[in-house]
Order: C-alpha cells, then sequence, then structure tokens
C-alpha cells in the first residue's frame, strides 16, 4: 500500500502478494522475504486519503453483537506521535469494550507517505478482564524484533490487489485483498455507495475471514466476519 522508495514498495507490498506460495492461490501464506525499507523523506504530511484519514482530535464510535456481547469500540485520534524507524506516526487510541466494560485498549501507529498510502507501523495492544491487563500477544513494532511495516491503506486501490498490513512474524500476519471499489453499505450513520470492500485473513487462523469497508471521506464503516453472523457498524463520528 506504499511507496517503499517509488515504486519498488507498491511492488512488493502489492504484486509480489499475489500467488506467493506458488500456487496461484489466495490463501493465507508466510512470505519470509517480505521486507519493505521505507524512506523517512518520504513522509511527513497529514494523513488524509479519502477512505482513511485521521484528523486529531476525531473519534469513531462503533457498535455490534459478537458471540461474546454488545460490543462497543471508541477510536480517536490523537495529537500524540510515535516515532518508528525515523517516521513521525500519528498514535490512535483505541478502547474496545464487551456488555459496558473495557475488554482491550490499543495505541495503533499510522503514517503517510507522499503518494497518499497509509502505513501501519506497529500497535501496542492490551487484553484487559476485571480492569487488570492479562495478555499483550499482537503487540509489534516495525523495526523491532524483525517486525516490518504494512499497508492499511493504498492511494490508489484496486480490486485483486493484495499485501500484507502488518508483518511480525508468528505474532501478525494479517492480510487484505481489494474485492470491491463499488460496494453499496448500510449502517446506523448512514447509507454510502462507491465504497472499498476488502477481504481480511492470516495464515495464523486461515478458518477467520473478515470483510471491511471504507467509504470514501467517512473511512471505515463496518466490519463483517466471513459468515455474516457479526458485525461492528459505525454508529457515530466525534469531529474536533
Amino acid at each position: 500500500m506504499h511507496i517503499l522508495r517509488g515504486m519498488f514498495a507498491v511492488l512488493v507490498a502489492v504484486v509480489f502478494f499475489a500467488g506467493c506460495d506458488g500456487s496461484g492461490s489466495l490463501g493465507p501464506v508466510s512470505d519470509p522475504d517480505y521486507d519493505p525499507m521505507l524512506d523517512p523523506a518520504d513522509f511527513g504530511g497529514p494523513i488524509d486519503n479519502p477512505y482513511f484519514s485521521l484528523i486529531p482530535g476525531t473519534t469513531r464510535h462503533y457498535e455490534g453483537e459478537t458471540e461474546d456481547g454488545l460490543e462497543t469500540v471508541d477510536e480517536t485520534v490523537t495529537d500524540d506521535v510515535k516515532m518508528i524507524l525515523g517516521i513521525q506516526a500519528t498514535v490512535v487510541h483505541v478502547l474496545e469494550y464487551v456488555d459496558g466494560e473495557l475488554s482491550e485498549e490499543t495505541f495503533d501507529w499510522f503514517a503517510q507517505d507522499d503518494q497518499g498510502n497509509v502505513w501501519y507501523l506497529g500497535e501496542d495492544s492490551r487484553e484487559i478482564e476485571d480492569g487488570e491487563v492479562t495478555s499483550t500477544e499482537g503487540s509489534w513494532e516495525a523495526g523491532v524484533d524483525g517486525a516490518k511495516p504494512g499497508i492499511i491503506m493504498q492511494a490508489n486501490p484496486q480490486v485483486g490487489q493484495r499485501y500484507y498490513q502488518e508483518f511480525y512474524l508468528g505474532e501478525a500476519e494479517d492480510e487484505a485483498i481489494v474485492v470491491s471499489l463499488n460496494a453499496s453499505v448500510a449502517v446506523p450513520f448512514g447509507n454510502f455507495n462507491g465504497c472499498l470492500q476488502t477481504e481480511d485473513f492470516t495464515r495464523l487462523e486461515p478458518d477467520e475471514r473478515e470483510d471491511k469497508f471504507y467509504c470514501p471521506d467517512v473511512g471505515l464503516v463496518l466490519e463483517e466476519s466471513g459468515d455474516g453472523e457479526e458485525r461492528i457498524e459505525l454508529v457515530a463520528i466525534d469531529e474536533p
């Protein structure tokens, strides 16, 4: 989803992934040769990709029924930054609740390059039970312990493009493939057309699939499990 020093990044992050298991299939596979190299000189502007803009002070609220109960998610774009690989990353603070009880707290780190691609540079994730942190599984930071940056949103997404969203071998290997650029979505926040749809998956949980819908000038509006039984929907946006 990014420019790894120009077109090299796009070729690695998109073209190389298609059929990289040697069979031409699109099943989850691990690619130990994946090694994007970002140039800090290519970064520094605001994150204003129309599908994934991050304006400090904005909070998006999501809600949906899951097998564990009513899940609510509050996602706030903070004014904080974190230096990763020499790049100034925007910090997004996410709080997840199940039936009103805090279940997870995450700090995500994103940066946009000069081409308009948004890179995912890591996360500090904490599972919480009865007010206590019980696990930090899934946490990673690009450049630490072999973890590498991934792409969360391309500047010019095209149907069929496949890419890593995060890469920490054996811990965080989420991938996505663009399946539509003209999806229609209805959620409590509104009805939208012309939306980007991705299918997300990982070899670490090969039976799990998830569809995500990103709408222009709004962002992520819906996450839906592959079987359609669980939906997390955008219900409100608080703007600064």
